[in-house]
């Protein structure tokens, strides 16, 4: 039997070094998500303020509850309302693009690179799911909250790494990348499904109509966003009056664009449209989303309630402890029964870490919890309030966790990132090029030479010194 070439043990390695086109777009995609998640986490701490000065917290109210839209088109709505239904359409009709591209171009085209994250990203949501419900079947608590803790938001998690300054290697971010994608996938089936009730037959036929003409125009390569942009907004507004939430038809057109590069395209319309479209979403609709959505007020009584109701308990237990146990646990057996070997560099406690930082379920975990208690305005703020306290619990435990091996992560980045060369292509990604060898030789050589040529100078002015010692002994008294 022959030898598994090189190829084939690196593919068996779980976590194991990105491709370096995968690698620069994981790079870029989220250097945009972290700096969207510095605008939420700055958004979420306004509303909080908001919400909570005396002096202002009534004009929160006002603002939010204030209703602008057209009322024939059944489209009369508050702006809370509006940055749910309409902010977050954008929100998800990026994740519809980033989801496209990992099925036909990223780690999700190969069942098996797939399996992993997929099966990490599943347990991340059923063991949260499956934690609120035994607190609420022990508690005596409602069961409709049940999916509110199984979301990741990535944003948010990227911003916690960017505020406590860890650096994590590209693979470990990617996997966390994978695991949101899916884990968004799912969040939409959830929405979809679960909190669809009464529907409107003729506005969803109108929507899909609206889809099915917005899918031919891209096959016939029309161009042109006076073309998109408006028919977008009348599928949107069609799906909203069909009953089925609203952001499901961002999904759907997100995952019609083209993500495959043809032959002479340095990038994708899909590719093209989501660099377009991400600072919009990432820089406006989901800190707009949270400004109106994480203003709950915290007195002392709430707060009391976050660790006592059975509800809030549930949905605050299944970010800390149902995402980091089902990620962490789903990853280690599918890695057991695939006999994927872990990257040597890494260890399992990373990816515990990693998994307690995906409890980090801040936009559609506060959206799940608007529409599983809807009618019921204190419990929902009393969910909000544990989503955010959740957030925040398996924020502190995973900071904790990574910066304990921070130096560990700043020295795989370093490497990662090493360029002695100046070709523009990190090094560890030529040491099976002769090429590269030799232009390293040159340099060492060149290095040489100017190092002979400063000894010999040391050496020079170090014999010049000494001789005029020697003559200045000399010299007669």
């Amino acid at each position: 039997m022959a030898a598994p070439s090189p190829t084939d043990r690196h593919n068996r390695k779980f976590l194991g070094r990105l491709s370096l086109p995968e690698r620069r777009f994981v790079a870029d995609a989220l250097r945009a998500e972290t700096v969207g998640g510095v605008l939420l986490l700055a958004a979420a701490i306004a509303a909080l303020l908001w919400a909570n000065i005396p002096a202002l917290s009534g004009s929160y109210s006002t603002v939010s509850d204030f209703h602008i839209g057209p009322a024939s088109l059944g489209l009369d709505l508050s702006i809370q309302h509006w940055a749910a239904d309409g902010l977050l359409a954008i929100f998800f009709f990026v994740a519809g693009i980033e989801l496209k591209r990992e099925l036909v171009a990223g780690d999700l085209r190969d069942p098996k690179a797939a399996a992993l994250p997929v099966i990490a990203a599943v347990c991340g949501m059923a063991v949260p799911a499956l934690v609120y419900v035994l607190v609420n079947t022990a508690g005596g608590g409602s069961m409709n909250g049940w999916a509110v803790p199984t979301a990741t938001d990535i944003a948010f998690a990227l911003a916690v790494l960017a505020v406590i300054g860890t650096s994590l290697p590209s693979a470990l971010r990617a996997f966390l990348l994978t695991l949101a994608v899916v884990d968004d996938l799912f969040a939409i089936m959830i929405i979809a499904v679960f909190f669809t009730s009464e529907i409107d037959f003729l506005a969803l036929g109108g929507a899909v109509l609206g889809l099915v003409v917005f899918w031919f125009l891209l096959r016939k390569g029309v161009r042109g966003w006076y073309v998109y942009v408006p028919l977008a907004l009348v599928i949107w507004g069609l799906m909203y009056n069909s009953g089925v939430h609203a952001t499901i038809a961002g999904v759907a057109m997100g995952l019609m664009l083209r993500c495959s590069r043809k032959e002479g395209e340095e990038t994708s319309p899909g590719e093209h449209i989501e660099h377009l479209v991400r600072p919009v979403s990432a820089g406006l609709a989901v800190p707009l989303f949270a400004l109106f959505s994480a203003g709950v007020s915290l007195s002392d009584d709430s707060i009391a309630q976050v660790f006592t109701r059975p509800e809030t308990l549930g949905v605050v237990l299944g970010l800390v402890v149902g995402k980091a146990v089902g990620i962490f646990g789903g990853t280690w057996l599918a890695a057991r029964f695939t006999k994927a070997e872990l990257n040597e560099d890494l260890a399992w406690p990373d990816v515990l870490a990693v998994a307690s930082l995906a409890g980090i379920g801040f936009t559609v975990s506060l959206l799940i919890g608007e529409l599983a208690f809807t009618g019921d305005e204190t419990l929902t703020d009393e969910v909000k309030a544990a989503v955010l306290f959740g957030s925040l619990i398996a924020a502190v435990v995973a900071s904790v966790m990574l910066k304990l091996r921070n130096r560990k992560y700043r020295a795989l980045t370093e490497d990662e990132e090493r360029d002695e060369d100046l070709d523009g292509i990190p090094d560890i990604y030529e040491q099976d090029k002769p090429e590269y060898h030799l232009r390293m030789a040159k340099i060492y050589e060149a290095k040489a030479a100017e190092h002979r040529r400063r000894a010999e100078a040391a050496t020079a002015a170090a014999l010049e010194a000494a001789t005029g010692s020697s003559a200045e002994r000399d010299r007669p008294a």
